[in-house]
């Protein structure tokens, strides 16, 4: 069935490579992205290309392309096999750890489709902001973190959830193994704004957690 163990090698090492480009944790985004943070490779062309996911979709078609050469027989279910695998195995990966060895804020599991913050005017120059998250702790411990929001969210014609960052880090506690949903209230002057929400709500927040100097964007 095998052909050449040489060209198999290959193969492995570079799967293993996209499987690691692509695996979402700790963060949002995929490892990837940091790595190429890391050794100042932009993640993104000006024309908008994912560096990232065309660096890994070039490395799994070498690497299948390698497996097939490797192999005398079977060739197409091996291959179909692999894309399989890479379709599932990073989030299946990701998923496993957290719920298994991960432990402080990487056992902590973010619902971001249940999250959520309003806002409304109160007087003037006062906006009432809450916001709801969902958090599950995974591990045999209490972790306590804190939870700050992005810098800047492109997305906003005027400002809104980036205001929650004006009086951040908020403090939250979960206990071993359980689901806790957190609640921020907080008043906030727009007095020296020139454009902010006055009554409004956006869903899907994301946020950082923080536990000393571990950092997971989420």
């Amino acid at each position: 069935m095998l052909k050449n163990k040489k060209l198999l090698f290959i193969s492995v090492i570079l799967f293993v490579i996209s499987i690691i480009l692509n695996f979402p944790f700790p963060h949002e985004y995929r490892y990837g992205e940091l790595i190429f943070s890391i050794v100042n490779i932009p993640i993104q062309t000006t024309q908008g290309i994912q560096v990232v996911g065309i660096t890994s979709l070039i490395l799994l078609i070498t690497s299948l392309f390698f497996l097939a050469r490797s192999l005398k027989k079977y060739t197409g279910r091996f291959v179909l096999l692999a894309i399989v695998l890479a379709m599932l195995l990073p989030s299946m990966l990701a998923d496993s750890y957290q719920k298994t060895l991960a432990s402080g804020i990487y056992a902590i599991s973010y619902d971001e489709e249940t999250s959520e913050c309003r806002f409304d005017m109160v007087t003037d120059h006062t906006i009432q902001a809450e916001c709801e998250f969902t958090f599950q702790n995974y591990s045999n411990d209490d972790v306590n973190f804190s939870i700050d929001f992005y810098e800047t969210y492109p997305f906003e014609d005027i400002k809104m959830v980036s205001l929650m960052g004006i009086h951040a880090p908020y403090e939250a506690n979960i206990e071993p193994n359980d689901t806790k949903q957190i609640t921020l209230k907080t008043m906030i002057d727009v007095s020296n704004m020139k454009e902010h929400v006055e009554t409004g709500s956006a869903s899907y927040v994301n946020i950082m957690i923080k536990a000393g100097e571990k950092v997971r964007r989420l």
